[in-house]
């Protein structure tokens, strides 16, 4: 099965508390993994920031609304008992578990209102949990992924609107921020020569010049073939070059990814799709919005030790 969302999780939660002991955050994500049944890759799944699990952010989540609404009461970090609340709702036997049934104790009310007087924003609400049915975490990726996504489909626009000769410098910015090049001179004088033999430049992998990277850079608005990239590796041959980078506005086709994972040189196809993700990771092009620093619970500044 997939992946219960965190509201799915409150029942069973609340139940495995039902026996008035105390029990770990630890525990209770085995027990709702066995309940769920959910398999190695279901529970190994990360979030988009790869920082912590899916599984274990949705039941950590659900713990702290049902603590929210006062089912649950906490006396130690990451362990949690049932409250009087708590074993009054199990004794009705409810099916489930949601926001809207929580919605009907004060303490939720009161802690809802506080949230939404922090952050009353259109943004917020479009990502709410009640519509995804995800963890906060999970809203705010899922919003961050999409203005990601919307706005390298914009910058791949402009990119490919651009002139030749603003490409050209564009290539030149990209990779001086990778780390290649000696400096801006050379890399533009790099990238800036004519063609040669199905090569559109040379530039320095390290500030030594020891080592040197043959560059195609094309704007191209459809698929570049096989044929294309056998015609610059064939140029890479007859300067008996070690490495390679083509990159293009365009997409390349599965044949040309494919030959190229078998060749030596070692050849590097980025497509349009690449290059706007490669700006939005640099900030090339792009210029900050907006910052939301997450912060969580420094657990060493509250230890007696």
């Amino acid at each position: 099965m997939s992946i219960p969302d965190f509201q799915s999780c409150m029942l069973p939660m609340l139940s495995l508390a039902a026996d008035c002991k105390e029990h770990s955050i630890s525990e209770s994500r085995e027990v709702l993994a066995e309940h769920f049944g959910l398999t190695e890759s279901e529970r190994s799944e990360l979030l988009p920031s790869g920082r912590q699990r899916r599984f274990d952010n949705r039941v950590a989540w659900a713990k702290v609304y049902l603590e929210q609404a006062g089912l649950l009461k906490s006396s130690r970090r990451a362990h949690f008992s049932i409250s009087e609340d708590g074993l009054g709702l199990i004794a009705k036997k409810p099916t489930h578990i949601d926001i809207s049934l929580l919605e009907n104790y004060s303490k939720f009310q009161e802690f809802r209102a506080a949230s939404r007087k922090a952050d009353n924003s259109e943004v917020a609400k479009q990502a709410s949990v009640e519509e995804f049915g995800a963890t906060p975490e999970e809203a705010l990726e899922q919003a961050y992924q999409s203005i990601r996504t919307e706005l390298a489909s914009e910058l791949l626009q402009r990119v490919k609107a651009s002139s030749s000769q603003f490409f050209e410098g564009l290539v030149v910015e990209l990779l001086l921020k990778m780390g290649y090049g000696r400096n801006r001179t050379e890399a533009g004088q790099a990238i800036g020569r004519s063609g040669d033999e199905g090569i559109d430049g040379i530039i320095s992998e390290d500030r030594l010049g020891l080592e040197t990277i043959y560059i195609q850079a094309k704007r191209w608005e459809g698929t570049v073939g096989r044929p294309e990239v056998q015609k610059f590796v064939g140029a890479l041959h007859g300067k008996r070059a070690k490495k390679g980078v083509f990159l293009t506005t365009g997409v390349f086709s599965n044949e040309a990814k494919d030959y190229v994972s078998h060749i030596d040189p070692r050849v590097v196809l980025i497509d349009g799709r690449e290059l706007a993700e490669y700006m939005l990771d640099l900030d090339l092009g792009v210029t900050p919005k907006a910052n939301y620093e997450v912060k969580r619970i420094d657990s060493d500044y509250f230890s007696d030790e």
